[in-house]
């Protein structure tokens, strides 16, 4: 019973500062990988990818996977839960809040600094994936300058960024399965 009161505590902790949605608990979600061991940073983009491929708020079907990973079905539900009661319990707090305070000086100025907040974390969650995504870290220790680039996902990322600005009434769905076809197609060609 121990784990899951223990992930039921990390995802409530996640849900409550994870502010500015999903992508925002991304860098929370690489913290609880080095506190706890649970998964590891190649197995969070994985489920990062996986989450972003189906429906659903990319946070809750994130915390769905890493609860799934660690303990079956009961764990996904105790992280989902977890991620979401405080979201619950802030939003009715908030709204209390708003309708009487709502036209406040000073709390238009909380509201800003909490889109800056939620805009800092979204810019660590990317920089986290391009870090892993696009390059070899453990690259950088060894001065291997040549291998430091994930010249592959580089290359898939620029033709991403071209075909999508390019073809915008492509549905994006098609651009996920056409990546997904092309990282089996790099991953066994070696």
């Amino acid at each position: 019973m121990g784990l899951f009161l223990q992930m039921f505590y990390e995802f409530f902790k996640i849900g409550l500062f994870a502010v500015g949605g999903g992508m925002a608990t991304i860098p929370f979600l690489a913290k609880l990988a080095e506190a706890t061991g649970w998964f590891t940073t190649t197995d969070l983009l994985n489920m990062i990818a996986v989450s972003e491929s189906t429906p659903g708020p990319i946070g809750v079907n994130t915390a769905t996977y890493v609860g799934y990973h660690i303990a079956g079905v009961p764990g996904a539900l105790v992280a989902t839960f977890g991620l979401v009661t405080p979201s619950v319990i802030v939003i009715l707090i908030v709204s209390q809040f708003l309708k009487r305070f709502g036209d406040s000086k000073y709390v238009k100025a909380v509201m800003y600094g909490l889109r800056a907040a939620s805009a800092g974390l979204i810019a660590a969650a990317g920089l986290l994936v391009t870090k892993v995504t696009l390059l070899h870290p453990e690259a950088w220790n060894t001065g291997d300058w040549a291998g430091l680039f994930n010249y592959r996902s580089i290359l898939l990322a620029v033709i991403l960024l071209f075909l999508t600005n390019k073809y915008k009434k492509v549905h994006p769905v098609a651009f996920l399965a056409a990546s997904a076809v092309i990282g089996v197609v790099f991953h066994f060609a070696g």
